[in-house]
């Protein structure tokens, strides 16, 4: 089992004392180090914005933590069976997409979470460009070794988009909706998006990465001004700031309980769950597939997760790839 870190270390004795005082003595025998260890440890956390004070004797108190993303915050009471079970944290990342197929072609356990500050070069479909400034939102890539055939797991966009949807909700009360294939609308203005990738050979899967990034408490005036599409944030749509840790350790349990279900019981539990967070379904429709515009009824999803159309000659169109819109 991987050691903690000395700073984990320290943070869960803070969790773990009804008063918040840790005395340095406890930290040091904790630590197997010398009490200036101890003291250079604190310094390093007050240095990271955690308010520590110094109480001469009874210790240490942690007054309050800083709304960033560490491995050790975010699985603090994270009560997963898989995802989570090991998190990376980074400042900045040209990618975490990049960073967790990296991770995954050295070997990466199932169910790593790789989540940087900000990103260099984010990534959504069809190669453009995820704006990713640093302090306010959420950018995560999951790394998955689903034990399925290579044409199964694009489904696990579905499944993406269904947790994402319940981590907003229980954060901010707010019913967002989805946009096939993996767009997360608020009042039809995009608030989150999924890339997901995959490693494989003709019969079998490497890992799949779920790529996710929502906006959290990104201002109206970061969005860039060539947007394809509106976009708009958690803090935006509520008037609030939204705890990027407390959203981070919901959408991992999310995660966690649909992936299970999705390995007990397959794809069409997911797929139903989506389906109602879909306001499209038996409307009029386009969706723009390479240029070449299907017009009809949406009718829901297919059993591979095709978008399923109804023209007006009453053929059903199986959909894998475009941009849908309502007519």
């Amino acid at each position: 089992m991987k050691t903690p870190a000395p700073r984990e270390t320290i943070l869960s004795l803070f969790r773990q004392t009804p008063d918040g005082f840790v005395s340095g003595e406890r930290i040091s025998d904790e630590l197997g180090v010398s009490r200036t260890a101890v003291w250079k440890h604190i310094r390093n956390l007050r240095q990271a914005g955690y308010q520590i004070e110094a109480i001469p004797s009874r210790g240490y108190q942690l007054q309050q933590s800083p709304d960033v993303l560490m491995p050790e915050a975010i699985q603090s009471g994270l009560e997963c069976q898989l995802v989570g079970s090991r998190i990376i944290s980074l400042d900045e990342a040209d990618s975490t997409n990049l960073q967790a197929c990296r991770l995954g072609d050295e070997g990466a356990d199932d169910g790593l979470v790789v989540i940087a500050d900000r990103q260099r070069s984010g990534k959504g479909r069809m190669g453009r460009r995820w704006e990713s400034p640093g302090g306010v939102n959420l950018y995560a890539s999951i790394l998955l070794r689903p034990p399925v055939l290579p044409f199964e797991a694009p489904k696990l966009t579905f499944l993406s988009a269904v947790a994402v949807c319940r981590a907003i909700k229980n954060c901010t009360g707010l019913q967002p909706t989805v946009k096939w294939p993996n767009d997360i609308l608020l009042n039809e203005a995009k608030v989150a998006g999924l890339l997901n990738e995959m490693s494989s050979e003709t019969d079998q899967v490497h890992y799949v990465v779920l790529g996710i990034g929502v906006n959290l408490n990104m201002r109206a005036e970061q969005f860039p001004d060539d947007l394809r599409y509106p976009a708009t944030s958690l803090a935006i749509a509520t008037g609030k700031v939204v705890s990027r840790l407390g959203f981070t350790r919901s959408l991992l349990q999310e995660l966690d309980a649909l992936y299970q279900l999705y390995l007990e019981e397959g794809s069409a539990p997911v797929f139903t769950a989506w389906t109602e967070l879909c306001d499209l379904t038996g409307k009029r429709v386009q969706v723009d597939c390479n240029n070449l515009l299907i017009e009809g009824t949406m009718v829901g999803l297919g059993d591979d997760g095709a978008l399923l159309v109804r023209t007006s000659a009453g053929k059903i169109e199986s959909i894998y790839a475009g941009d849908v819109r309502p007519v």
